[in-house]
């Protein structure tokens, strides 16, 4: 994984937060990104989100569990604000 992949996840998770958390291209998006780094744990996470958002809580839980997280009981920009902050001190 380069940085340069990890500044890309999350200037994507930014524009689908700016977005509001909805399916659309954004979600898309960050899905493609993550698809392609399948077994990379800040990816898994991304990718737990973006099935959180989508409300396929089963498959959430599986990528939550490959990224070694928890699903979080807290709004998309809680979980977003504490995963942009470890994300960002690792790109």
């Amino acid at each position: 994984m380069s940085n340069q992949d990890l500044v890309r996840l999350i200037e994507a998770l930014d524009r689908l937060a700016a977005g509001g958390f909805v399916m659309g291209a954004d979600w898309q998006a960050v899905h493609d990104i993550c698809q392609g780094h399948e077994g990379e744990q800040p990816f898994d996470w991304g990718h737990a989100l973006c099935h959180r958002i989508e409300g396929d809580d089963w498959n959430a839980d599986y990528w939550y569990r490959c990224a070694g997280k928890t699903r979080g009981t807290g709004t998309m920009a809680d979980e977003w604000s504490a995963m942009r902050a470890i994300l960002s001190r690792k790109a």
